[in-house]
């Protein structure tokens, strides 16, 4: 009843490999495209752009970044933080060294730092993998944050140790700086985002993509039948720090606005973005933006409702929140291993069928 899929036909394999074979979906994703294009920018304020919308798009492609290494291509990360890390001073160099510098052009390219530092740090998984690989990236995210905050030149030696934006503008419009209007935050968010992500949708679906999931799933196998694992796996690595490092860049200059490497890119954003992975799916696009969406809703839900509803302490709502983002990891990985994702495909699959049993 809801998929209308009788007429539907292909006549090339174009029309049949596409992302939205089905026509519901495709409207359903136009619908999308035209409610966060054409009417969010109209109507958003300031408290919805930074305590939901702005961080939900950037960690969303933190979220795809980490997915394409540990989703698919098997190689587990817990260094995300850290490769945030290096794109957000990395565009703090490049934003200072380079006024007349777009901004647009500062975010890319300190992605493509980030890459290079990935690559450099993903050396290790041609050699071990598994647990080993979480500890070496794990070291990773500890010798950045340390590197950050004992080299005076990457904060331009500043005596407070922090970096702070500069006001930068595209068109005329301030997309960085006090004087940012927030629909301009997120519409410059959103279009990196969705560039992204139709890059990654493109990779993971190419013959890129598939050597990645062959390594993933048996790399002995996917190296007799002519996979590379060198070039598959440090490829990985780089696509995914540049998607971390164009995210880390934006957390910094169109979010915060100012940053001190320790607090912002600690431990924790490591294992934030990886609760989302979790939490939404490994190796699925949509799982990426369904875990965003799921842990920077679920903060401002709890604080509405137990601390401005219920007066709690607001150290005790937090409390709740780790408890329940704990639980839920356990029971996506027992329960549904393959996250809110897979709940949504089989949602999706009984909506094709309804009202008939499945």
């Amino acid at each position: 009843m809801f998929y209308r899929e009788a007429g539907e036909f292909k006549t090339s394999y174009v029309d049949d490999s596409q992302t939205f074979p089905i026509k519901f979906d495709r409207m359903r994703y136009y619908a999308v495209l035209v409610i966060g294009f054409g009417i969010i920018p109209f109507v958003i304020n300031d408290y919805w752009a930074n305590a939901v919308f702005v961080p939900f798009l950037i960690y969303a492609i933190a979220a795809i970044g980490l997915n394409i290494l540990t989703g698919y291509c098997g190689q587990v990360s817990l260094g995300t933080g850290g490769f945030m890390a290096v794109g957000a001073y990395a565009c703090y160099k490049l934003m200072t060294a380079f006024p007349g510098m777009p901004i647009l052009v500062d975010v890319l390219l300190a992605g493509a730092v980030t890459a290079g530092v990935g690559v450099l740090f993903g050396l290790p998984s041609l050699r071990i993998k598994g647990f080993y690989l979480a500890v070496a990236t794990l070291a990773a995210q500890f010798f950045l944050v340390w590197l950050f905050n004992k080299v005076p030149w990457f904060y331009n030696y500043s005596a407070s140790g922090q970096i702070t934006a500069p006001e930068r503008t595209m068109f005329g419009i301030a997309v960085t700086g006090a004087n940012t209007p927030a629909w301009a935050k997120y519409l410059f968010c959103a279009v990196v985002l969705f560039l992204l992500a139709w890059l990654a949708r493109n990779l993971t679906r190419g013959t890129v993509g598939r050597k990645w999931m062959a390594i993933r799933d048996m790399d002995i196998a996917a190296e007799i039948i002519g996979v590379n694992p060198l070039t598959t796996k440090l490829s990985a690595f780089a696509v995914s720090s540049f998607f971390i490092g164009v995210a880390g860049a934006l957390f910094f200059a169109v979010y915060l606005g100012a940053a001190e490497v320790g607090e912002a890119f600690g431990i924790q954003k490591s294992f934030l973005i990886l609760f989302m992975v979790i939490i939404g799916g490994l190796g699925s696009l949509f799982g990426s933006f369904a875990g965003a969406a799921f842990l920077v809703l679920l903060p401002v839900l709890l604080k509405n409702v137990l601390v401005e509803g219920m007066g709690w302490p607001t150290d005790l709502a937090a409390h709740v929140e780790l408890m329940i983002v704990g639980a839920l990891i356990i029971v996506f990985l027992i329960l549904e291993p393959h996250g809110l994702a897979q709940l949504w495909r089989v949602a999706k699959e009984k909506l094709r069928l309804w009202p008939f049993p499945h």
